[in-house]
């Protein structure tokens, strides 16, 4: 049986459950946390630098120093699956039970209930019989334990019902205050992601600004487009719908596609009470909607688990034409004008956040309907925004070439510092050559006497190359005439400049260059060559053509007697297989941090990581030691790409069988190993008088987790808008650093990303690993050739 997305099921009542699909859902609430807090850590913050008072987008939940909560099982006899009939037959008893919370088996109460069990007993609609309730204590709560956070969610879910938002995905957005953007077809939805958590002394409830784009055009657009231009336009119009979020604008509602029916249409029929009737009969006379397109598929949304538990068991089908799309295609995110224009209304200064943020706080607190469900609790939250102090750690010195280094600067950037200053190392390049189309030679021969000048300021000498002039730009033009280079003189890197982006072409040069050969290479685009910051242009290939043969531009002193090798460990999808991604390892050789092993390995769905991880380090430890004659005494492994809530499985599946691995090596010396988790996608923001707080910037206490190790770095600078910090979070040490050390080494780190002439988001080693994963993942679609693993050829 099929239902009509206009159509919603039975909903339940005073619990998780609030309005059916499409209304307020929910977020989900935190799974229990794992503690990951080493038991041998006294303490977790760090002392260098200077204090600093700041403020974040979090706000205390306050309650009665007599506050209680108590959790209990309910069960029914008979036996009651529907969730909402549960909850109804409950309902009966409300003076009985006092404020409650029921989900359909776990119920909430702020009193005792004076007897356990408690037997109550109520009859059910549909059928007059007589159901028995067993109301049993399972525990006192007390504060911070997780039902308390479920708990608080879910009251604050009931909050957020009351001010008319919409749910996409799991956030809330406000369509009563969209912008629109008629130039481009685009609405933009301005939304909220929140969050209550037990924080280092309380809990804490998180807001952050949202935005999602609503599009015109429909989902029958799409399907149109394609079969225009391909054949098989069913498998690409499946591949590009199924998975994405559409709303339906007659009911304002949001689905997740789940699958395509071809074989059905408007026409089709559906049993609607003791009838059936087509699905054009009925839009024409639900919503006096004509449908236009009689022979367009119908796509279908399948019920999620919590539809399910609240009885809405039927499939939901929708129309193309009656489907609008979200988000953005990829034409879009290429489009520069289209993105300009959407940042000036997403890309808020940190004071215009604030206000945002605080604005919603008081709509909040402020809507009756919020204020009864708090009063119900005695719950209430602070009107501000939450204080604490952080550090700001001293500026890194530049270290250049020739014992040469310039002090660092508040906004992390020495982009101005590398002119004058000769590169850190610079490697001897001789022998290379440039790729062309034959039209652009003149326009070839001007950038490399800029490029060799524009290098010679860096003492960084490069050599007349040996032309290639082509006759067309196909991808098998470039990919032939770098063939037959290599078969002659095997250069030490091919400079290839085309004249657009086109993907298909730059995959096949870096095909034959990273995986068929083992030849650096660059690709540089033709109107670089004439813009008019040529100079500038010529600078930054300059910088990576040295570091692509093995050179480096810069390093900071990092002040360990024997080099710690410092890891970097990333995944990417591959973009023609979903079902397969790549694991990309880079790993430090030396004690400036320029020298770097990497390796990358195919990774299929349900195969584990554990294997990949633990080969690619054993080979980088073995190589470290041909390079240095022995062992790195320590390893600090920065692992990006962790979802939340999955420590505890990175533990078991990651750390240890790369710490019994390692240890072999090791022999009866202990292994010093540190496992730390980078999470860049977070909802966190830091706020120093209304401004950004500036690059070095820590925080380790009060918005951090008391279970966790961990700490939040706002490294780099951003020009506009606010700055999103980075967290780290340590779930396994063993070397005996401090946590000062450990987040000034992180800082450092942030400081050796080659490809830019300033601190980034990650430490070096993370983003080289990105880099490497998206390389295989976007383009090459299997592992780089071994002989280049001792180089940055992916930069």
């Amino acid at each position: 049986a099929l239902s009509l997305a206009a159509e919603s099921g039975p909903q339940g009542e005073g619990s998780a459950s609030v309005p059916s699909r499409g209304g307020v859902r929910a977020r989900r609430y935190d799974e229990p946390q794992v503690p990951t807090r080493p038991s041998n850590l006294a303490s977790k913050q760090g002392t260098s630098g200077i204090q600093v008072a700041l403020r974040s987008n979090y706000f205390k939940l306050q309650t009665h120093t007599d506050w209680a909560l108590y959790q209990y099982r309910v069960d029914f006899s008979p036996d009651e699956d529907r969730t909402g009939c549960r909850k109804g037959l409950l309902r009966v008893h409300k003076d009985i039970l006092g404020p409650y919370m029921f989900d359909g088996t776990v119920l909430f109460t702020m009193k005792r209930l004076e007897l356990d069990p408690l037997e109550l007993y109520s009859a059910r609609i549909s059928d007059d019989v007589k159901i028995r309730i067993t109301i049993k204590k399972t525990t006192d709560l007390v504060l911070g334990d997780p039902h308390y956070i479920q708990f608080f969610n879910i009251v604050l879910r009931k909050c957020i019902a009351g001010l008319n938002l919409q749910l996409v995905g799991r956030d809330y957005f406000d369509a009563a205050s969209k912008v629109v953007v008629e130039k481009y077809n685009l609405e933009l939805w301005p939304g909220f992601v929140t969050s209550i958590r037990q924080h280092e002394n309380d809990i804490l409830l998180g807001i952050d600004l949202a935005n999602k784009i609503m599009r015109k055009d429909t989902a029958l657009n799409l399907l149109n487009d394609l079969s225009q231009r391909s054949e098989g336009w069913k498998d690409l119009f499946a591949q590009a719908i199924v998975g994405a979020t559409i709303i339906t604008p007659y009911n304002n509602k949001t689905y997740r596609v789940d699958d395509v029916d071809f074989d059905s249409s408007p026409l089709s029929t559906f049993e609607k009470g003791s009838e059936r009737v087509t699905y054009m009969d009925y839009y024409r006379n639900r919503y006096s909607i004509k449908i236009t397109n009689k022979s367009q598929p119908l796509l279908i949304s399948r019920p999620k688990k919590r539809d399910l538990h609240a009885g809405r068991i039927n499939n939901v089908v929708l129309i193309p034409e009656l489907c609008c799309l979200t988000g953005l295609s990829e034409d879009m995110r290429n489009n520069f004008h289209l993105m300009r224009d959407l940042e000036e209304h997403t890309r808020l200064h940190p004071s215009a956040r604030m206000e945002k943020i605080m604005h919603f706080m008081r709509r909040l607190t402020t809507n009756e309907q919020a204020k009864g469900e708090l009063s119900l609790w005695n719950l209430k939250f602070a009107p501000d925004l939450v204080e604490f102090t952080g550090r700001i750690l001293v500026p890194e010195k530049i270290q250049h070439g020739g014992g040469m280094s310039s002090d660092g600067t508040q906004d992390a950037d020495w982009t101005r510092n590398l002119r004058g200053h000769p590169m850190y190392h610079s490697k001897e390049f001789n022998n290379w050559t440039i790729v062309y189309l034959r039209k652009a030679h003149r326009d070839v021969e001007s950038f490399v006497r800029t490029l060799s000048n524009a290098s010679s300021s860096l003492q960084f000498k490069i050599p007349p190359p040996n032309y290639e002039d082509l006759p067309d730009d196909r991808a098998g033009t470039y990919v032939q005439a770098i063939e037959k280079i290599i078969s002659r003189n095997n250069p030490q890197l091919i400079m290839c400049i085309v004249p657009n982006n086109r993907p298909d072409r730059y995959s096949a040069i870096k095909k034959k260059c990273c995986v068929d050969r083992a030849v650096p290479s660059q690709v540089v685009l033709a109107k670089n060559l004439t813009t008019k910051n040529v100079m500038s242009i010529a600078t930054k290939i300059g910088i990576q053509v040295n570091c692509k043969i093995g050179g480096s531009p810069w390093s900071v002193v990092v002040p360990f007697k024997k080099p710690v090798m410092v890891i970097g460990f990333d995944v990417c999808h591959d973009s023609t297989i979903k079902a397969r991604s790549f694991a990309a390892m880079v790993a430090s050789l030396d004690g400036s941090y320029s020298k770097y092993y990497s390796a990358v390995s195919p990774h299929t769905a349900g195969q584990e990581l554990s294997n990949d991880l633990g080969i690619q380090v054993e080979k980088a430890v073995l190589v470290y030691r041909s390079h240095n004659g022995y062992f790195p005494p320590k390893l600090i492994i920065y692992r990006d790409g962790v979802g939340e809530g999955q420590e505890h499985y990175v533990l078991q599946h990651e750390v240890e069988p790369l710490r019994a691995k390692l240890q072999e090596y090791y022999q009866s010396e202990p292994l010093q190993m540190a496992f730390i988790i980078v999470t860049k996608r977070i909802n966190t923001r830091i706020f120093m008088k209304g401004n950004n707080p500036p690059p070095g910037t820590i925080v380790d206490d009060v918005i951090t987790n008391p279970i966790k190790y961990d700490f939040y770095l706002v490294s780099q600078q951003v020009r506009q808008g606010t700055v999103t910090p980075t967290l780290y979070n340590v779930i396994y040490d063993t070397t005996h650093l401090s946590p000062d050390i450990m987040q000034k080494l992180s800082y450092k780190m942030c400081h050796l990303y080659f490809n830019w002439a300033g601190t980034v988001r990650v430490p070096a080693p993370v983003q080289y690993a990105h880099k490497l994963a998206f390389l295989c993942g976007q383009h090459l679609h299997r592992a780089p050739n071994e002989r280049l693993n001792e180089l940055l050829y992916f930069l």
